[in-house]
């Protein structure tokens, strides 16, 4: 069976959810070197240059560059030249099929790149109008060296060593290939992703291998490689301080959920890019990653979702300044929900690599409230009883509130205010209510009352919509209040207010499609009346129709009073129209001209010989009484529901 909802997906298709490191790519430089004062200190005083300039940084590069390609050399490892535009994954994927050992280099390549560096220039003293060199920052078209390698411990990865000085390199590693080291060496059988895990023996033992993964054990990896490979900087340096540190320039979280069927996956993604498309915005984002977002900031900053299609398989992506959360189908097997984080700063959190922990609740923490989100977005559907009881007044002791009554338009303000305070984990204040109830009313924030307030508030937790925070004058948004607020909102907003606009012909001058099936639907109600004979120009003046529930006792049939009915309309009444539209009553007629009782029944079979199998009292006698006429619009309407009463059998 194929489902049809991301709540049902998530709930009952997903075979194998993991949360861990996808790629991270790391700053590795020496922080004493990254600032003018800092060049100059390291000639100058560590070691005792009176003029520091370029010359003497010229040296340690040709020193850098003979050892790196004299170690390729001894170890019989290749030197690849990066051409432009070429792929460097692709290479070393190709490089990576003929390594056949555990650890090692696989192959060394090199490009020219615009790098930041430090140059000299030539600058004159104002006193004396001497020259004098002097550092500054500047930028420059260098080489450098990628070290492409395989570890014991995180598999592939690769290190990147600027060729000038102060040699910055970058580390980039893959959390799923360490992952599937750690399953190899621990001998617990899985199946492979292209960077993923597809199936595990041992769940809970992946999820403990992801979680392990510590800036400890990566400040180690780089550790480890640095003592193996060649070294920018000699040994006294290092012993001086000038030692590399790390800082985090991308970090990717991943949450994989490997899905029973690949349909669900398609069906997922119909779902979530359809209702999701306003995700990006600055009140949703705010919900997702529990930032506050001042309002002048809005205009400024990026806040969108975007829709990428690459081939056949769509992606959402979803931006916050430089963080991305995206969402695509990993090998048309498992949901990928991930989020990158390019500026640690964005979330007040520093770069150094000790952070780690940090962004980590940061990211899988965006990752599970949007998977929350659109997971009770698609399975808000309510009960009848609960949604009567929402509709209706609530007492609690001697706290009554009124009820919330759908399509009120102060109802459906305030449940958009819930939806809004719903991802906010420390809870809304009273305030905020104020604040942002009168920005959906429309209406003054100064107009709004605190008594005003407290009773909504009052209104909402007697109805179970939110909740209080412990020890607080905070409130939280239930998961009972949030489907409510869904079920209202979405319902109101995308199905009875289009719909109605769409299907009342007084309200657009242009037929819409539904308003055409309107039309074609009344013709067709017409047209049925007309054929069962109950049409309102077929039944006014001047006839007159008595209707007289037959009696059980046998006796004679009561007498309808004198009608002008003529004989050719007396004739053309049809007995079997009657019959098949249901009704179980008989009819009595008595013409003007002869005064005689006719006591002609049109209808004398009982309601299990009619059409439809329904018994329709079309008159009762005790109603009207005999000889009553039936009003126009009560004979339109009896029609109506007889005919409907046949259609619905």
């Amino acid at each position: 069976m194929i489902a049809h909802s991301v709540a049902e997906i998530v709930k009952h298709h997903v075979r194998l959810t993991v949360e861990g490191i996808d790629r991270m790519y790391l700053n590795v430089y020496v922080p004493g070197l990254q600032y003018e004062q800092g060049i100059v200190r390291f000639f100058r005083e560590h070691r005792g240059q009176p003029l520091p300039s370029a010359a003497l940084m010229s040296p340690m590069t040709r020193n850098f560059v003979a050892a790196l390609e004299d170690f390729a050399a001894r170890h019989e490892i290749a030197l690849v030249q990066f051409e432009k535009g070429q792929r460097k994954a692709t290479v070393m994927a190709e490089q990576l099929r003929h390594f056949a050992g555990k650890e090692g280099v696989v192959f060394i390549g090199k490009a020219q790149e615009n790098t930041p560096v430090f140059r000299t220039e030539r600058r004159r003293s104002p006193k004396t109008g001497q020259p004098y060199p002097w550092i500054v920052r500047s930028s420059a078209m260098v080489n450098n060296y990628y070290v492409y390698a395989v570890d014991r411990d995180f598999g592939p990865f690769f290190l990147k060593f600027c060729s000038y000085f102060p040699f910055n390199a970058k580390l980039c590693l893959n959390g799923h290939e360490y992952a599937k080291r750690q399953l190899a060496q621990k001998g617990i059988a899985f199946e492979a992703l292209d960077n993923g895990i597809l199936t595990c023996a041992d769940p809970k033992r992946l999820q403990t291998i992801c979680d392990r993964l510590s800036a400890e054990k990566i400040d180690a990896l780089l550790r480890k490689w640095l003592r193996l490979l060649p070294h920018p900087f000699t040994a006294a340096d290092r012993k001086a301080g000038y030692r590399y540190d790390i800082s985090i320039l991308q970090a990717e979280f991943s949450t994989t959920q490997v899905l029973d069927r690949p349909v669900h996956g398609r069906v997922f993604f119909e779902q979530v890019i359809r209702e999701n498309l306003d995700i990006g915005r600055p009140e949703e984002i705010k919900l997702i990653f529990n930032r506050t977002i001042p309002r002048q900031r809005r205009t400024q900053e990026r806040f969108c979702t975007r829709v990428i299609t690459h081939g056949v398989t769509p992606s959402l992506n979803v931006y916050y300044k430089n963080a991305r959360i995206k969402q695509y189908h990993k090998e048309n097997r498992a949901l990928r929900t991930e989020t990158t984080i390019n500026n640690t700063y964005d979330f007040g959190v520093g770069r150094r690599l000790h952070n780690l922990p940090k962004l980590r609740e940061i990211g899988f923490a965006a990752n599970r409230r949007l998977l929350e989100v659109e997971r009770l977005s698609h399975d808000c559907i309510l009960s009848e009883d609960a949604f009567q009881a929402i509709n209706r007044p609530v007492a609690a002791g001697r706290q009554r509130a009124s009820g919330l009554r759908f399509a009120d338009q102060r109802v459906h303000a305030l449940l958009h205010a819930l939806i809004l305070f719903r991802q906010l984990a420390q809870g809304f204040r009273a305030a905020d209510l104020r604040q942002h109830l009168a920005a959906l009313s429309g209406v003054d924030e100064r107009s709004i009352s605190q008594g005003a307030i407290t009773y909504q508030l009052r209104r909402l937790h007697l109805h179970g919509l939110i909740e209080r925070v412990p020890k607080s004058f905070r409130y939280r948004v239930t998961d009972f209040g949030f489907r409510v607020a869904l079920f209202f909102t979405r319902t109101y907003n995308r199905l009875l207010r289009p719909g109605l606009a769409a299907a009342l012909p007084a309200l657009r001058a242009v037929a819409t499609p539904l308003q055409r099936a309107f039309n074609a639907l009344s013709v067709q109600i017409d047209a049925l009346i007309k054929q069962a004979q109950l049409a309102a120009q077929n039944l006014t003046h001047p006839r007159q129709v008595a209707f007289v529930k037959e009696r059980q006792s046998g006796l004679p049939y009561p007498t309808a009073p004198s009608t002008a009915f003529s004989n050719e309309e007396y004739d053309g009444v049809n007995q079997n129209s009657y019959s098949r539209a249901g009704l179980s009553t008989r009819i009595f007629l008595r013409t003007a001209e002869s005064g005689a009782q006719e006591g002609r029944r049109l209808s004398t079979r009982p309601s299990s010989t009619c059409h439809s199998g329904v018994a329709l009292e079309v008159l009762p006698f005790a109603a009207f009484g005999c000889g009553q006429l039936v009003p126009h619009r009560m004979r339109s309407t009896l029609a109506l529901m007889s005919a409907c009463a046949s259609g619905v059998k």
